[in-house]
């Protein structure tokens, strides 16, 4: 299944220019340790399917669903049995400003179960059979519906999300819409402002929080503190302009908000375990571009 590996890196090769690759999948092979930019969603049909990422270990059993983000290293020991293995091009989603909202579903894996919330494993379970019908009915809008399919997914999840971080605060419908309003300005403001230098400071006046209450409720409501936060959105604009083989690694870093160029070295590879020059070559690559055209 995996076509192009470099090290420890997938190239996810789309065919016929789509966004998405879906295989209905019974091989009994090996698939070692890699990471791609491709959102993975796995569903096993047949048989129980265990998947490694990091340091944890899935046993997924029929029906049950992972979804692996962007750059998360994963591996798929080889097992016997049928299960729909779906990924979908992150570029498609990460660089919409209106789904900026749900990215945090992608800070780690979500396994979804029956146990998780009833409603929402239907949800999702439906979903990925309906991509599934899309994808090989390859109508002239199957990519259209594949993509509002997986957005009901995500929206599904994130509002999952939110509704357990109200259930942790336990601070009342009030308190969690004041925190909304409050971290809506917040994340506006690190949007816009990401290429300079943010302080703690000036986002808990925006908040309108002390520094250190502010650090602690940031990191309950997002599962990240603010300075992970503000590197994770520094690192998506880095990789747009890596997209661009005529602007140099340390322009790349400046005009993403990082102090120095080790700093963004560092940073880069923590996210997307490769370092910037190796992402670039990559994607710039006309051989390897998975975007590129194809005959």
């Amino acid at each position: 299944m995996i076509k192009n590996l470099s090290g420890e890196y997938e190239i996810v090769e789309y065919e016929n220019k789509r966004f998405v690759m879906l295989y209905d999948n019974s091989e009994y092979e090996l698939y070692p340790t890699h990471w791609h930019n491709s959102v993975e969603i796995i569903m096993p049909v047949e048989n129980s399917f265990t998947v490694q990422t990091g340091s944890k270990e899935y046993v997924l059993r029929e029906r049950e669903i992972i979804i692996i983000p962007p750059g998360e290293l994963h591996t798929l020991p080889p097992q016997q049995g049928r299960r729909i293995i779906f990924q979908c091009d992150n570029n498609v989603l990460s660089n919409i400003t209106a789904l900026a909202d749900v990215m945090p579903v992608f800070q780690e894996p979500q396994y979804i179960t029956p146990e998780t919330e009833r409603n929402l494993y239907l949800l999702a379970k439906k979903q990925i059979l309906d991509i599934y019908s899309e994808y090989y009915a390859n109508t002239e809008i199957s990519n259209v519906r594949i993509y509002m399919n997986l957005l009901n997914l995500l929206v599904a999840l994130r509002e999952h999300q939110i509704e357990q971080t109200q259930q942790f605060l336990l601070n009342g419908r009030d308190k969690l819409f004041q925190y909304n309003e409050k971290f809506k300005l917040v994340l506006k403001y690190i949007d816009q402002n990401y290429m300079h230098n943010i302080s703690l400071d000036t986002l808990a006046e925006i908040a309108g929080y002390s520094k250190y209450h502010f650090s602690r409720i940031f990191k309950q409501y997002h599962s990240m503190s603010y300075i992970q936060y503000i590197n994770l959105r520094r690192t998506r604009a880095a990789e747009m302009l890596l997209l661009d083989p005529n602007i140099a690694i340390t322009e790349v870093a400046m005009r993403s908000g990082f102090s120095s160029l080790s700093s963004f070295n560092r940073i880069f590879k923590e996210i997307k375990h490769c370092t910037p020059s190796s992402y670039q070559r990559f994607y710039c690559s006309s051989s390897d571009d998975p975007l590129s055209e194809r005959p």
